[in-house]
């Protein structure tokens, strides 16, 4: 049985995708994380106990680990998700991003490039092509025009991976997705956020006018486009995903509020956010027609199974909105990021 490396995995799209690759039961999945503020080994906790599973604690920019790593753990393939994601954060500090998103992605680069591994996919995200007016889609041969340092150390991570599939032939491959939703979302991210304050009976805060547009795909189809990606795609190539689900941030809110039958009054809007982009679109053709993929799950399916598991699972999200789980880890692992 081949082994991946999955960077990041204690993330959201992380842990899904290692749950959705477990579940195949065709591969043994290493997971390294650095465990900084949004990774949780509590999104893991069911597979602890997998033979095929195993979790090693730290950074993507240590290459002395990273080569040990994948030496030592016989890595066949690398699915590289570790980044420093949120927008807000990288507005008031974009050091960390441009460590791990760019840095961070070089290393991992040289140490697969010495290594021979076989397959290498980049997950990257529709925001480094930047903002589209009301008409018109993201493809990937839409120039990168990243409009937040969180978009921009993605972007240069995406072009180090085109120039070493160029200069090295390397084998790689980058994966594109529009907002991602579903289980084990850190709260600070827009949906569980709204679901979670909406429980609490708390104010929504809403930038601007609200009518900011997301395309919001499923993480569960976002995991099969990954794993359509990693069978199918060709190196060098890159493939956007997107769940066919844009909606107005406005639209959201309402939905949400209408779902858990709450009121309108909890939606306190703020003073709009820093190079706030106007729309995402993503135009998956590519992907549909090349590897055979497209979105399973409606936006009003997908979120209705989101709401009824961060009801059912009120002890996870509410240990990391007091703080409880970041006080456990400091303990374990030392002060995180």
């Amino acid at each position: 049985m081949q082994t991946i490396l999955v960077t990041g995995g204690c993330g959201f799209i992380g842990s899904n995708f290692i749950h959705y690759m477990l579940n195949q039961n065709k591969y043994r999945i290493v997971n390294l994380d650095a465990l900084t503020y949004s990774g949780n080994l509590e999104n893991l906790k069911d597979i602890e106990e997998d033979l095929n599973y195993k979790f090693i604690h730290g950074r993507v920019e240590d290459a002395k680990l990273v080569n040990k790593v994948i030496k030592e753990e016989e890595i066949s393939f690398i699915i590289h998700f570790a980044a420093e994601s949120h927008v807000d954060r990288s507005i008031m500090d974009s050091t960390p991003f441009i460590k791990t998103n760019i840095f961070g992605t070089q290393v991992l680069l040289d140490s697969a490039r010495l290594n021979n591994i076989e397959k290498f996919i980049q997950v990257s995200t529709d925001e480094v092509y930047g903002s589209l007016s009301s008409e018109g889609y993201f493809t990937e041969e839409t120039p990168l025009a990243p409009n937040s340092p969180y978009s921009a150390s993605k972007a240069g991570g995406d072009l180090l991976v085109r120039s070493y599939v160029e200069t090295y032939g390397f084998p790689a491959t980058i994966v594109r997705c529009s907002n991602n939703y579903g289980f084990y979302q850190f709260p600070e991210k827009f949906i569980p956020l709204l679901i979670t304050n909406i429980l609490k009976d708390e104010n929504i805060p809403l930038y601007g006018d609200g009518l900011n547009v997301r395309d919001w795909i499923y993480v569960e189809d976002f995991c099969r486009g990954i794993d359509f990606a990693f069978h199918k795609g060709k190196n060098g190539e890159v493939y956007n995903f997107g769940g066919n689900g844009e909606k107005t941030n406005l639209f959201v809110v309402e939905y949400i509020l209408r779902c858990l039958n709450k009121p309108k009054s909890l939606i306190k809007f703020v003073k709009d956010r820093l190079g706030h982009d106007k729309r995402y679109a993503i135009d998956f053709s590519k992907s549909k027609r090349d590897l055979g993929w497209e979105p399973i799950y409606i936006f009003e399916e997908g979120i209705k199974h989101t709401i009824d598991w961060y009801l059912n699972n009120k002890e996870w999200w509410e240990r990391i909105k007091s703080g409880e789980y970041l006080r456990y880890y400091e303990q374990m692992y030392g002060e995180r990021d």
